[in-house]
């Protein structure tokens, strides 16, 4: 979820509902928001929010059913989700690809803080940033390439 979503913002109250039921339930409730760990919304390839998953044994399954309370526990209770395709190897958060998917949000967001801190904190102008991105992305190719 995202706190500025207006989707997360609606199924909040179910969801802290569901999270209380989660004893009885036999499962673990939780919510991650995906502005303070970008990294799991690469690993979990959040393209919408919000986005709900079901995690057993290992096997990830994405939730996409009504967001009701009863339905979320009727999906649990009536063990609905034996009935949903788990998410394909390849794109499973646990596998090596996600990982490396992971990995790419973390440096993204560390290319921001950097941009962030040349722009606000230094006073660089915009444009200057840019070039110092795009003559190092240059010079670490070269490098590479070497």
């Amino acid at each position: 979820y995202a706190p500025w979503c207006p989707a997360c913002q609606q199924i909040e109250a179910t969801w802290e509902s569901f999270a209380k039921e989660s004893e009885r339930l036999g499962i673990t409730v939780g919510k991650v928001d995906v502005t303070q760990e970008p990294g799991l919304s690469g690993r979990f390839f959040v393209t919408t929010l919000p986005t709900i998953y079901h995690a057993n044994d290992g096997v990830f399954r994405r939730y996409r059913g009504s967001r009701t309370l009863e339905d979320l526990q009727g999906y649990i209770l009536e063990r609905k989700w034996e009935a949903v395709e788990p998410v394909a190897g390849w794109k499973s958060p646990s596998s090596i690809m996600m990982h490396g998917m992971a990995g790419l949000f973390h440096f993204s967001g560390w290319i921001r803080q950097i941009h962030n801190y040349l722009t606000g904190t230094l006073g660089v102008h915009v444009w200057i940033s840019y070039a110092i991105f795009i003559l190092a992305t240059l010079l670490i190719g070269l490098l590479l390439g070497l």
